[in-house]
């Protein structure tokens, strides 16, 4: 009863991609900046040859890798949450999404204050944790909602629970995400739920994403359609729009998602099991702190043997990110266009460096190959050979 288990480590970047320039991210490498902080450990993924992986020159590889490894390159246009995770499924986006550097246009917000009864604050990209603190006074006074976007492509609605409970903020941002469709399809509409008091307000935990349904086929379509189980843990039901996804479980933070990644490891199934771990990004790179991020690497890498001991004889392990968010490149606080790394472990699977791939979307093919399916999708299946079996 093959199964596969993948795991993204939201933002884990590993140096700037050729074209990043394009992006305003030359010179970004978010795991060199997490590398140079003290609490950095990472053992378990090094022994796994992670380290090995081209282009990871400033850290000390090993002799004898125990995994498959390889650098992946972003086909896609952008370098965002959604369109990383739609090429790990194998769809290639031709454009981006579309993004509001200026804000979002008076008729798109004209439709959403008359829909939802509530005025708006702000309208520019703003950093979360920066929003809350210049606005959330105004915003416990009016009522008005916080709205704001980044460099990515989203319409962000920030309130604090005792003034818009959770229930009705989910429903403006079923409103607005109605609302933007066609050329203004952002990527995802977010709550931002907060609570505390003036000059300590603090997001919880109550973040929902509602995404642009996938823009064609992915292997997640195909492995339901041929009766396989996909699982979704964290908030990858979230970025699929539910598409593809047989069962899902939502997770507060990475323990939690690692937590439930053990749980199905130790349950029967046939098909993936597909893992975000948002903090990384949500938390450490979008905040600047390479100590978080470090420690936050560090606790995976000490939860790794644990997660490898429950793998099955013909079950896979793959690791991969899905974008950069550099905590070390203080001009901003965005995600960053950034090669993204690819571990894949089994225990009847020969280690070797897999290159420099074109598209994150060869994971996808890999997926679909190692369950003999095939389907309209993009990408190149890892070819990988079998360790040889032990005749002693």
């Amino acid at each position: 009863m093959s199964r596969i288990f993948l795991i993204v480590l939201d933002s884990l970047g590993i140096g700037a991609m050729d074209d990043a320039a394009a992006y305003g991210d030359s010179g970004t490498n978010t795991l060199k900046s997490v590398s140079l902080s003290p609490y950095f450990r990472m053992p378990n993924m090094r022994e796994l040859g992670f380290f090995n992986i081209d282009g990871i020159d400033f850290l000390a590889g090993t002799d004898s890798p125990q995994a498959l490894f390889a650098r992946m390159k972003e086909a896609s246009k952008g370098k965002d949450t959604t369109v990383g995770h739609w090429e790990i499924a194998g769809l290639i986006s031709e454009k981006p999404l579309p993004t509001y550097p200026f804000g979002f246009p008076d008729d798109i917000l004209s439709a959403f204050c008359g829909r939802t009864g509530r005025g708006y604050l702000c309208n520019m990209p703003y950093s979360g944790t920066d929003v809350i603190r210049d606005y959330g006074d105004e915003h416990l006074n009016s009522g008005k909602l916080i709205v704001y976007t980044s460099a990515d492509s989203v319409f962000q609605i920030a309130a604090h629970e005792d003034i818009v409970p959770l229930e009705e903020l989910y429903r403006y941002c079923e409103i607005a995400r109605a609302i933007l469709s066609g050329e203004h399809g952002v990527g995802r509409v977010i709550a931002r739920p907060f609570s505390g008091t003036a000059g300590n307000f603090k997001r919880t935990s109550g973040r929902h994403d509602y995404s642009l349904p996938p823009q064609g086929e992915t292997m997640l379509d195909i492995m339901k359609e041929a009766g396989l189980s996909v699982i979704g843990v964290g908030k990858i039901k979230d970025i699929f729009a539910g598409r593809g996804i047989s069962e899902y479980t939502y997770t507060k933070d990475n323990a939690e998602g690692i937590d439930k990644t053990l749980d199905y490891l130790r349950k029967d199934f046939r098909g993936l099991c597909f893992t975000n771990l948002v903090d990384f990004d949500m938390l450490y790179g979008h905040r600047n702190d390479a100590c978080g991020y470090a420690k936050a690497l560090s606790y995976f890498d000490e939860k790794l043997p644990e997660l490898l001991s429950e793998l099955r004889e013909d079950d896979l392990l793959m690791i991969t990110a899905d974008h950069g968010c550099d905590p070390g490149y203080l001009e901003s606080t965005d995600h960053s266009r950034e090669y993204t790394p690819l571990i894949i472990y089994g225990k009847k699977v020969l280690p070797e460096n897999l290159g420099t791939r074109e598209t994150f979307a060869d994971i996808a093919a890999t997926i679909l190959a190692y369950f003999n399916l095939t389907g309209s999708i993009a990408g190149k299946p890892c070819h990988f050979e079998p360790k040889a079996k032990n005749l002693n």
